[in-house]
């Protein structure tokens, strides 16, 4: 009965637009009194801090800090330039080039919003002036953008690791192909998406511009070689290799391509400042309701509770899918993860679910959820950009979506396809 009290004060609260980390810290704390009284308050503050405090977390910054300096250092500006050299001569080879870039900026910032952010302000107007519908050049740009979260690095990878104590490098690992798939699905949407509306070309190849265009990028395209190298060679831990990204991403900006001002690395450290602010308020607070959450038993009567109807895995895989889609529908990355793993982990165990596996499954869920209203974090974004309209960048964007629903089932029902690579290097 509390436990019911406290979703749905939580609800009401996030519904009235009180910020998500606030009113779950709110919902705990009134959950908290109700059962054991004031006096049961005393351990919230402890709960908070242990929860902000565990060291994978200093990633997070570090990756949106890297991302900034990206975006303000001229380093994405080129990634497009090469890649536009690359496969731009192909019919509708400019959304082609967004995906891409995708991918490349992926390996560096971790953050589906900073990607959109990067990539789609210089993208966007040049896919508008070359006669790509607006809602067209939205979607693609938000659902490649989505990648960001399953390729390595990865924000919500990191925070999933960091809550249930799994390896942040094995994630990292497994996310690998399928985040190599989404990409190719992707790409072949966009083939045929121009095929079929007659997308137009961009300039012809040239051996001499596409040289031109990787010797620019050369110093950009050694950022994930640096990064996902040092991470998978066990030189450097994720967290270290995030502030192995800001360094390296920093002395690019700086001394080879000479564009980075004070002012811009201001407004990175500031941008870097607000977007982790924002998550540690959210793990803060999910420390106290995993508190509440744990006292009252809710995880382990959800599993005992879905374990009495089936305890076949894959059942269950459907049952958390379903449930980790609505949540991706209706709260942002941070906060799903947050308030979803200390209730389904219990679960996962309990019906031997790989922790790495479950993993990547919550996290193309999240993916999924940025594209789908009414929360769409990453589409809204996109949408600003193109000044477009987000009912009509969603029908437009459901093929895409599609193609991460399919990616979300092979991986959900063909576990070999992510733990693969883990299976190799690391068991």
């Amino acid at each position: 009965m509390i436990s019911l009290f406290v979703i749905v004060i939580l609800f009401a609260l996030i519904m009235i637009n009180v910020p998500i980390g606030v009113a779950i810290c709110a919902a705990a704390l009134v959950g908290m009194t109700w059962q054991g009284g004031v006096s049961g308050l005393y351990n919230a503050a402890l709960a908070m801090f242990d929860g902000a405090t565990s060291f994978p977390l200093i990633a997070i910054p570090l990756f949106v800090l890297a991302g900034a300096l990206m975006n303000t250092g001229g380093i994405s500006r080129r990634l497009i330039d090469f890649t536009s050299a690359l496969i731009g001569f192909i019919r509708g080879g400019l959304a082609m080039v967004n995906v891409t870039v995708s991918l490349f900026f992926a390996e560096i910032s971790g953050s589906a919003v900073a990607d959109v952010a990067a990539i789609g302000s210089v993208l966007i107007p040049a896919m508008k002036r070359k006669r790509y519908r607006a809602a067209f050049a939205a979607a693609v740009t938000s659902s490649s953008a989505s990648l960001a979260i399953i390729i390595p690095p990865s924000i919500p990878m990191i925070l999933y690791g960091a809550l249930s104590d799994t390896s942040i490098v094995q994630l990292f690992v497994a996310g690998i192909v399928p985040g190599l798939l989404g990409g190719f699905a992707m790409l072949c949407l966009c083939w045929w998406f121009a095929v079929r509306f007659d997308l137009p070309r961009e300039e012809a190849f040239s051996l001499p511009r596409l040289w031109r265009a990787f010797k620019a990028a050369g110093p950009a395209l050694l950022l994930p070689l640096i990064i996902l190298g040092g991470i998978f060679g066990g030189l450097v831990t994720a967290t270290e290799g995030a502030g192995l990204a800001v360094v390296a991403a920093l002395a690019i900006s700086l001394f080879v391509y000479r564009e980075l001002t004070l002012t811009d690395l201001y407004q990175a450290l500031l941008e870097g400042i607000t977007q982790t602010s924002v998550v540690m308020l959210l793990v803060a607070s999910s420390a106290v309701l995993g508190l509440h959450l744990t006292e009252m038993e809710v995880p382990q009567n959800l599993a005992r509770g879905i374990t009495s109807i089936t305890t076949d895995k894959y059942a269950v895989l459907m049952i958390l899918n379903v449930l980790l889609l609505l949540m991706g529908m209706l709260l942002h990355g941070a906060a799903a993860i947050i308030l979803v793993v200390p209730i389904v982990l219990p679960l996962v165990q309990m019906v031997g679910i790989d922790p790495v596996h479950f993993g990547i499954i919550l996290t193309l869920n999240l993916a999924i959820g940025q594209q789908t209203p009414p929360v769409a974090s990453v589409l809204v974004t996109s949408c600003s950009i193109a000044r477009t309209d987000i009912w009509e960048t969603t029908r437009v964007n459901l093929p895409f979506i599609a193609a991460l629903i399919g990616l979300l089932l092979v991986v959900t029902y063909i576990p070999i396809l992510p733990m693969a690579l883990v299976e190799i290097f690391y068991r």
